[in-house]
């Protein structure tokens, strides 16, 4: 591991409540900035003067800033719930440069974070592809300290993922599907027929609420688009990046420490690819919520805090 200089700009103020979504959170909310490969990543800690073990969130994308994860603030009631942006995109610095965007160098990301904010024993959740980078960090590092790993949406095999998604494609009316296709095999991906064919697919399996949640909006509005298509592509069902080969399937087996998997009814990481995925890894549970898509977090805070922070309480030690 290279030597990394520690930046951090600290910021703590007191909150008696967070959005309406959530459970009321008292605490203090720290900010600031660390040093990483390419730049600085921004972070919050959420309840960080809370007494139990913390848990760190990884958000998805790649290039979705955390804000659309903000539900699970309601978790810091009880402990210190540690939010940040991965390089690149959101709060953190915004670098051009695409030999940064690499697994490695985002897992590496998590090694830091938990180095410089002395986080010896935490639980580690991650979302989408924010799951793929948490499980990449377990299997390759082998870190001590990890009470429980919760997937949410889980992106953990790219050709499956692929697979799913043009299946979901399928179900969409006819005239839908024509653009898409028509769209695709010309590479014309930035036509306004394109987008709204992308959008009625997004309406169905990545987020239900219309109009889309405020936490949403603002992820949507920090979205580190050039990182999206260098590592995965156009849309959720055209990879063309270097994340279309990626599978974690044959290695799931080595997670050793309790799991929880979620995933909504509608999700693009679908009920059927993640019972597989629980398949794969011993001893694990599955939580899939009813009439609930890929933000199944914000469609259903109430049952999904509940689930996971059952989750949670069950693992502490």
């Amino acid at each position: 591991m290279k030597k990394f200089i520690f930046f951090i700009m600290i910021s703590t103020i007191l909150t008696s409540s967070c959005n309406s979504n959530t459970k009321n959170v008292r605490g203090q909310i720290t900010e600031g900035y660390i040093e990483v490969t390419g730049g600085k990543i921004w972070y919050k800690i959420v309840g960080a003067d809370k007494r139990g073990t913390p848990l760190l969130v990884v958000h998805g994308g790649p290039g979705a800033p955390h804000d659309y994860l903000e539900t699970l603030e309601a978790l810091a009631d009880k402990r210190p719930v540690i939010f940040y942006d991965q390089l690149g995109c959101g709060n953190s610095d915004l670098p051009t440069d695409t030999l940064l965007w690499k697994i490695e160098r985002f897992v590496e990301e998590i090694v830091i974070i938990r180095r410089e904010l002395k986080l010896e024993k935490i639980h580690l959740l991650g979302q989408s592809w924010g799951a793929m980078l948490a499980t990449e960090y377990i299997i390759r590092e082998n870190p001590e300290g990890i009470l429980s790993l919760t997937l949410s949406g889980p992106l953990l095999s790219s050709p499956r993922w692929i697979a799913d998604q043009n299946r979901l494609v399928t179900l969409l009316p006819e005239n839908i599907q024509n653009t898409i296709k028509h769209c695709e095999q010309a590479e014309d991906y930035s036509s306004q027929e394109y987008q709204n064919a992308i959008q009625e697919y997004y309406k169905k399996h990545l987020c239900r609420i219309n109009p889309l949640p405020e936490p949403m909006n603002r992820t949507n509005s920090k979205m580190a688009v050039n990182i999206y298509l260098y590592m995965w592509g156009p849309s959720e069902f055209c990879a063309t990046g270097t994340l279309k080969d990626a599978d974690l399937t044959g290695e799931l087996h080595k997670i050793k420490v309790p799991v929880l998997l979620t995933c909504g009814e509608f999700d693009e990481a679908t009920p059927e690819s993640v019972r597989y995925f629980q398949s794969k890894i011993p001893g694990s549970k599955i939580h899939i919520m009813k009439d609930c898509s890929h933000s199944h977090h914000l469609e259903n805070p109430k049952e999904y805090i509940k689930i996971t922070e059952d989750f949670l309480k069950s693992n502490d030690k």
